[in-house]
Parts: C-alpha cells; structure tokens; sequence
C-alpha cells in the first residue's frame, strides 16, 4: 500500500497537536521537599516523568525545610509536601515549631490531607574505624550529632540514642544543618555522626574511601516508638567500601508522609497517587538509594486523614484503608 506524503504530514499534526492538548490539559502541581541530592529529593525527581506522562505537571522546589513546607499546606499556598508525621502532630497541637501559632496552627491542621507513605532515609550511626568507639556505651560523654537546630530529627536521634543505651545526660549532643553535617564530621566536630543517607549512598560511599568508618548498631530487635515516623532498617555489612561492619547494623529509618492541601483536586490527588503507587516499583530500580520504595506500605507511620482523591485509589485497587484515615465529612 502506498502511503502518501500528505497523509504523514496530516498524521504528524494531528499527533503533534494531541500532544500540545496534553501538555495544555497537564495539572500544575507545586511539590516541595528537602535537599535536591537526598532521598527525599531524589525520589520526586525520579517520579516526575511518570506522573508528567500521566498529566501531572510537576513543579518541584528543593532544599525547603519542611516544617514550614506542611505549614504552608495548611495555609493553602502549598499544593503537596514531603513531610514528618511529627511535624504533623505538632501542627495538630499547635506545638514545636509552631507554638507561637496557637490556635492558627491547629485550624491549619485541619487544611492538610495525606496520599500515601514515602520512605525517608536510614540514619547511619558513623564513629571513624580507628577511633575506639564500638558500641553506643563507649560513646559515653562522646560529641553526637542530632541534627539541625530545629526539626523532628533532634527528637528521633535522642531517641535512637536512648535505645543505643545512653540517656540525654550522658553525651554532648552537637546539631548542625544537614547540608554541613558531614564537613563537619571530617572537621572533627563530633565523635558520632548520625547521618540521614539512602542505603548505599555515594556520599557515605566516598567518605569511607577517604577514611575507614564503622556503624553502631542498635539491639537486632530494637522497635521505633510508634507514630514518630521511623521504622526498623537493616543496613549489610560490607554496603560502602571502607565500613569495617563484620556483621549487618540495625538501625532506624525516617517515614514521611506525601501531604495534601485539602482543596487539591480529587482528579489531581487521585492520578498523584496512582501512578506512584503503581510506578513505585519501576524507580525503585532506577536508583539503588530507592530501594526502600517497595517496602514502604501505604499508610506506614500516615497519621494525617487522607484525600478524598487517594481514597478513591484505595477502594478501586481494593486496599483496605484504616478507619481513622478515612476523611472526616464535610
């Protein structure tokens, strides 16, 4: 059959001018989230093309801190956020960061509607191999890094510590921003350092190159308080190349939650959490810091009641959602 030249050039508008509608019709949606080069950075970035294709046009904003970032959802001037359950409870009580808030926080609260679980990072208890600290109790009265000034992080590494065995009087706690934590590590400011990493990050993977270093462990099994947004993680020995680790550390990692201004559209909270769901397992593969993407369940550590939107997900998919996730009516 001959195919004329005319009828391609018709058939290539005709394709070209779909894909113009598409790209006009893709909802913008405003995401913010932590450090471009983390987990929780990395983890949109690599989902962007997927919810793009399914008409999701995602603007993405890095380097927030994420606290104000769920605030801003609950001001309505956020569409979503990577944000901690943590957080979530002290805007629900108009405490932490946002005591000064009283009575507004917890009317924002209200404004804030969950789509799924999302893994943070495991946090990597660092000591450097030559350095004689084998166990939390020889880090006694030791400088121990928990993280930036303000944050859910100073409570969850307290602790983490505190199952290591060591109680809050009993070491120099030392916080420092993320970004400068290990400059400041190899600076010699703090004996431990608690960092936040994907499994195998590169990070940690050329800080052991430079210096041998060891990971303390906690008891193999050891619980995360619930609702503090953690969860249990096993990091094998021999993951970066200069770890000295005979044995597999067991450690504690961050869950956060994909947060939603409830005025997002049900179409837009539905298609979000879709194809995340359901492309989850795809970036898990792209990138070995993902690898904790298809071990999250959906509603790990969620404590905020979900969009109506990702509800409808749930129910098409049959996945039987917590009652008190469910949206209260309104």
């Amino acid at each position: 059959m001959k195919i004329s030249s005319k009828w391609v050039r018709k058939s290539v508008c005709a394709v070209a001018a779909t894909l113009a509608a598409n790209i006009a019709q893709a909802a913008p949606v405003a995401m913010e989230t932590s450090g471009a080069s983390s987990v929780l950075g990395v983890i949109p970035q690599a989902m962007a093309p997927h919810w793009a294709r399914d008409g999701i046009d995602l603007q993405l904003i890095t380097d927030q801190t994420l606290t104000k970032s769920l605030l801003k959802i609950g001001q309505g001037t956020l569409d979503t956020a990577l944000v901690p359950p943590l957080a979530y409870n002290a805007l629900s009580n108009g405490a932490g960061p946002y005591a000064g808030l009283g009575d507004k926080a917890v009317a924002s609260s209200k404004n804030v509607r969950a789509l799924f679980a999302i893994p943070g990072s495991p946090f990597h208890p660092i000591v450097w191999a030559d350095s004689g600290i084998k166990t939390w109790a020889d880090a006694e009265q030791k400088r121990i890094y928990i993280g930036p000034p303000a944050g859910a992080a100073n409570r969850q590494l307290a602790a983490l510590i505190k199952e290591g065995g060591l109680e809050e009087n009993q070491y120099l706690p030392i916080k420092a921003p993320w970004g400068a934590a290990t400059q400041g590590f190899q600076d010699g400011q703090y004996d431990v350092y608690i960092g936040a990493f994907g499994l195998g990050s590169q990070v940690l993977t050329e800080l052991s190159l430079s210096r041998d270093m060891f990971l303390l462990s906690l008891p193999e099994d050891s619980v995360p308080p619930k609702g503090w947004g953690l969860r249990k993680v096993v990091i094998p020995a021999g993951t970066y190349a200069g770890q000295t680790n005979e044995e597999a550390v067991t450690s504690w990692g961050t869950v956060m939650m994909m947060a939603a201004r409830k005025g997002l559209s049900d179409d837009v909270a539905y298609q979000l959490t879709k194809t995340y769901m359901e492309q989850r397992e795809a970036v898990s593969k792209s990138n070995p810091v993902l690898s904790l993407l298809v071990t999250t369940e959906p509603f790990e550590e969620v404590n905020a009641p979900l969009h109506p939107g990702a509800v409808r997900y749930y129910k098409e998919v049959g996945i039987e959602i917590p009652e008190e996730l469910l949206p209260p009516s309104e």
